[in-house]
Parts: structure tokens; C-alpha cells; sequence
């Protein structure tokens, strides 16, 4: 894995002030893992596997890095916490600040106690299928060898996502 690599991320708040927790995961991201080259709109979405009462920002990256995928996670997880994110393993899906998953690195397949690439939830979260599909339809999922066009006409998934009209609004 030495040069760049092309990582897919998926960026996601449901606290407070969300587009300010994407923004700042943003201008993180560009500093500490590598360039963005390219992002999706901004998507909102109901939580997903819990209850909550605010719904989901959701965002996907497209981040070329001289990075591995575990220096990556690392770094993602560093950004998560400086932006007040709180862990409750126990708790399960829980509300958050700001939460980074990586999606795909390069077009890697492996599965570790800390990482599993590609994410194993994409086929079945529209909230990520719709902003891959924005970026590249046609990018083939490594393992399941369907593009993400066609994981998204097979989602089961009927959570309510729609694109932000606005995408520069900020909370107050």
C-alpha cells in the first residue's frame, strides 16, 4: 500500500449545530488525511437502528491519501472525539456529533477486530447509497460486485433521506 490511495468516507451529525460538525470534519480531513476530491451534497435522514430526535446530516468524501486504512481510522477517530463525540459501546446507535466511517479504501477487501472495509452496512443504508451513487454510480462494490446504482434500486432500506435544499444554511 505505498502511494496515494483513494478513500471513500462517510461523514454523518445529529447534535446541535450539524453542518458546522461537517464542515469542521471536512477542513480536519483536508489537513490531516489527504485532499478532497470529491464530495457529495448534503443528504438528511432519519436515524438509522435507533430513535432520536433529531434526524442525520450525512455527507460522503472522496479523500486521496499517502495514508493506510488503519493511520486513517485513527486520525478519523481523533476528529470525532475533538468534535465532542461521545462512545457507549453498550448503548448501541446513539446520537452524535460527529461520526466518520470509512466506506471503501482503494478497492481493498479485509476484515479486522478493528476495521472491516468495505463498511459492511452500505447495502443496506440508503443514507450512504444516495450520496455514492451522486458521486460515482457506476464505482463496483469490491466484495458484492454490483455498482452502487444498482445496491441502491436493491436497498431494502425505506428510511426517509432527501437531498438539503439549501447547503450552505447554517443552524442556529
Amino acid at each position: 500500500m505505498i502511494g496515494k490511495h483513494k478513500v471513500f468516507l462517510l461523514l454523518g451529525s445529529n447534535i446541535s449545530v450539524r453542518m458546522h460538525y461537517l464542515s469542521f470534519a471536512k477542513e480536519q480531513i483536508a489537513n490531516r488525511i489527504g485532499a478532497v476530491i470529491a464530495l457529495s451534497s448534503i443528504w438528511e435522514s432519519e436515524p438509522w437502528g435507533f430513535d432520536a430526535e433529531m434526524s442525520f446530516l450525512n455527507q460522503v468524501l472522496v479523500v486521496e491519501t499517502d495514508l493506510d486504512p488503519f493511520a486513517v481510522l485513527k486520525i478519523i477517530q481523533e476528529i470525532e472525539n475533538l468534535a465532542g463525540r461521545k462512545r457507549n459501546p453498550e448503548a448501541g446507535y446513539i446520537s452524535r456529533t460527529l461520526d466518520i466511517d470509512i466506506l471503501f479504501f482503494d478497492e481493498e477487501v479485509f476484515q479486522n477486530p478493528k476495521l472491516t472495509i468495505p463498511h459492511p452496512q452500505i447495502p443496506n443504508r440508503r443514507f450512504t447509497l444516495l450520496p455514492l451513487v451522486e458521486i460515482d454510480a457506476d464505482f463496483q462494490h469490491p466484495q458484492l460486485k454490483q455498482s452502487m446504482r444498482q445496491l441502491l434500486n436493491s436497498c431494502a432500506d425505506t428510511g426517509n433521506v432527501e437531498l438539503v435544499k439549501n447547503q450552505m444554511c447554517y443552524e442556529i
